[in-house]
């Protein structure tokens, strides 16, 4: 039986892959796409590795190779737990990025053949612990935190779904939880399966009443997900060692100005304090066109926060140090659109 936190990251890994639709990233979901670099295992897909084969639940491709670097891939891991990410996940994600990125290397004297660079991004409904935080930087894993309140409407639907579904488990006696299964009707639903159709598992749940029951959680969980289709993930991309996952409740709204501005002034607000603030910007001068609303890093926030009297002046460094300039990818047609949002001193609002 699966336990209901190891659902819940499941549900969650295919949402956010549904989530980042627009940011540039195509799920990769059959070594038919690149029989050099990935190994279809029953229905498990595997990144080939220097030393060993990485078994991957969600990979995305980059559309965009930017300047001076090889073509983008991100393993994708979500972790739906209470309690904080702790060293040994960040310590397991630098493991398989290291060796996936060597791989190259043991094919010297082959035809030429395209490489990619790996990267590697943690989601957590928790956050991480200090160590792990401290790791990641060094090793340069993107860890983000979704415990802003901007995804509290997605975390509430994966926990009615998970529920639904482990009340379910109660129909397939000693046969194991089809976790491959409900991951193809999810990318059938929210048309993110990218491969040949012919390829789909044919694998079904023998088990009728289950298979109905979870069945009718997956279509609920993808009407959910589309009847917040103005909803949207965007990857920012500030001058910092860390990355921000930029929630948008219009995207149509933020399109329709970043378009007609890809380069912009933005106003930066700080809303709480310590681990439960949250930020928000929107286009200065014409706040109401959009709104985008991310969390820092825990380690940043403790900082701003640890000495009395000087929260206001370190956010203020804050902002001009890390967040000055943030960078936006996002698919328009059959392209790639890069935005940027440049925060300037002068505007400086109340915190």
């Amino acid at each position: 039986m699966v336990k209901g936190a190891v659902l819940r990251g499941y549900l969650l890994e295919e949402a956010l892959a549904w989530l980042l639709r627009s940011s540039g990233y195509r799920l990769l979901v059959h070594e038919s796409q690149d029989p050099e670099e990935l190994v279809t295992d029953g229905n498990t897909l595997r990144v080939r590795g220097r030393g060993a084969l990485h078994q991957v639940d969600a990979l995305g491709e980059f559309a965009f190779t930017p300047a001076f670097s090889m073509p983008v891939r991100l393993f994708l891991e979500a972790k739906f737990n209470q309690d904080r990410c702790g060293l040994e996940i960040v310590r397991n994600a630098h493991g398989v990025l290291h060796d996936v990125n060597e791989n190259f290397m043991t094919h010297a004297g082959r035809r030429p053949r395209q490489r990619y660079q790996y990267v590697y991004a943690l989601f957590s409904t928790a956050g991480f612990t200090a160590d792990a935080q401290k790791y990641a930087v060094a090793h340069q894993i993107s860890l983000v935190d979704l415990s802003g309140a901007s995804f509290s409407w997605l975390l509430g639907t994966i926990g009615t779904t998970a529920w639904t579904m482990e009340q379910a488990q109660s129909y397939l006696g000693s046969a194991p939880f089809p976790v491959t299964w409900v991951r193809t009707e999810l990318r059938k639903k929210l048309g993110t399966w990218t491969a040949s159709p012919g390829w789909l598992p044919t694998s079904v749940p023998a088990n009728e009443t289950f298979r109905e029951e979870a069945a009718a959680a997956i279509d609920a969980f993808a009407g959910a997900l589309r009847q917040s289709s103005g909803a949207e993930l965007l990857l920012g991309f500030p001058s910092a060692p860390f990355i921000l996952p930029l929630a948008v409740n219009d995207h149509l709204a933020f399109t329709a100005y970043a378009d007609a501005h890809p380069d912009h002034a933005v106003r930066i607000r700080r809303r709480g304090s310590g681990g439960s603030a949250e930020w928000t910007l929107s286009p200065l001068g014409q706040e109401g066109a959009y709104e985008l609303a991310f969390k820092l890093p825990e380690q940043v926030e403790d900082w701003i926060s640890d000495v009395e009297g000087k929260e206001r002046r370190r956010t203020s460094e804050v902002k001009e140090q890390f967040l000055s300039t943030i960078t936006i990818y996002r698919m328009n047609g059959g392209g790639v659109r890069a935005y940027q949002l440049r925060y300037e001193p002068s505007s400086l609002s109340r915190l």
